[in-house]
């Protein structure tokens, strides 16, 4: 497994790392024997990168990796979140809430000091007011988080963020199916060493290729209850796109995959292509999809004639179909 640098923070990172969402069980149930298989079988593959949030199955996901990495991983970098919580979200934010949750992730992760915090998805307005990074800094000047950074749903938000000198990452994101990044943000990234990671490679799954009009989602599964965004920001759940809208596109997404790699190795190695960025953390919900995601790191790169195509597609097709402000 490569690894490439996180920013600012100097982390080197696996290019290939783990979302954890799926630990918490929000893409339907799971159980801690098949949460520790899944981390087992991760850094088996190589893998060095594990994202999660304090909110992801209220902390489940935080316990899974904290019990399982400090035994078999203790150097593995993790980056959690803050901001979505109940006691602060959407407009209650203090100082005070921020270090009591970064306690609380420390000893559900069991670490004394988190390698990443990001904010949350917090509101533009939020970010504007900035006081919340200064909050940042102190816990960091405390000792309780080595970096931070933000994870956003707009490109507005992004910049107002990029604007802080000292931000080490932005978490957003970035597929087949919202291109615009590339254009309106990396090389900002760049020149202001801000590592990007990338969430949701693949569409909330849709660009692996294998969903179908039939396909059904359990009761618990955001692809299921936030399909329209009825629970949170509709972006976050197949990046935007309304379901069979969604099957539609992959269809002409796949007259364009190299024979070599299936739908998924393919949506993910063109996001690897792109020198912005430090990470992808594709979910998995078995050790299977681990392996097959971590080998994406080992794929050839794609031609830059097939990248123009796939960019034209974007712009015609694709993004007038997303039903959210990216």
């Amino acid at each position: 497994m490569s690894t490439r640098q996180l920013g600012s923070s100097k982390l080197q990172v696996s290019e290939v790392g783990l979302g954890c969402w799926q630990l918490g069980g929000d893409f339907g149930p799971i159980n801690e024997d098949t949460a520790t298989e899944i981390l087992e079988q991760a850094v088996q593959e190589g893998i060095t990168f594990f994202d999660t949030a304090d909110v992801y199955g209220a902390g489940q996901s935080e316990s899974y990796l904290g019990h399982t990495l400090t035994k078999i991983a203790p150097d593995a970098v993790i980056a959690t979140k803050y901001g979505r919580g109940d006691c602060s979200y959407p407009n209650s934010y203090s100082f005070n809430n921020l270090r009591d949750s970064v306690l609380r992730s420390q000893d559900r992760l069991q670490r004394n000091c988190l390698d990443l915090l990001q904010l949350h998805c917090i509101s533009q307005a939020e970010l504007e007011k900035e006081a919340i990074f200064d909050w940042l800094r102190e816990v960091q000047q405390q000792g309780h988080i080595a970096h931070f950074g933000a994870s956003v749903e707009t490109l507005e938000e992004a910049h107002i963020c990029t604007a802080q000198e000292d931000l080490a990452s932005l978490q957003i994101i970035f597929n087949l199916m919202r291109q615009r990044p590339l254009m309106d943000l990396f090389d900002e990234a760049k020149e202001k060493d801000v590592g990007i990671i990338v969430r949701l490679p693949l569409a909330s799954g849709m660009l692996s290729g294998k969903f179908n009009k039939n396909t059904s989602f359990d009761k618990s599964d955001h692809r299921n209850f936030n399909k329209d965004g009825e629970a949170f920001s509709v972006g976050e759940t197949f990046s935007g796109i309304e379901f069979n809208k969604g099957l539609e596109l992959v269809k002409k997404l796949e007259t364009y995959k190299p024979a070599h790699l299936d739908m998924a190795g393919f949506a993910m190695r063109w996001i690897l292509d792109h020198d912005a960025v430090s990470s992808i953390i594709p979910g998995a919900s078995s050790p299977k999809q681990v392996s097959q995601n971590a080998a994406v790191g080992q794929a050839q790169r794609l031609d830059s004639a097939l990248h123009d195509k796939l960019y034209q597609l974007y712009l015609n097709d694709i993004e007038p179909a997303i039903r959210c402000k990216i």
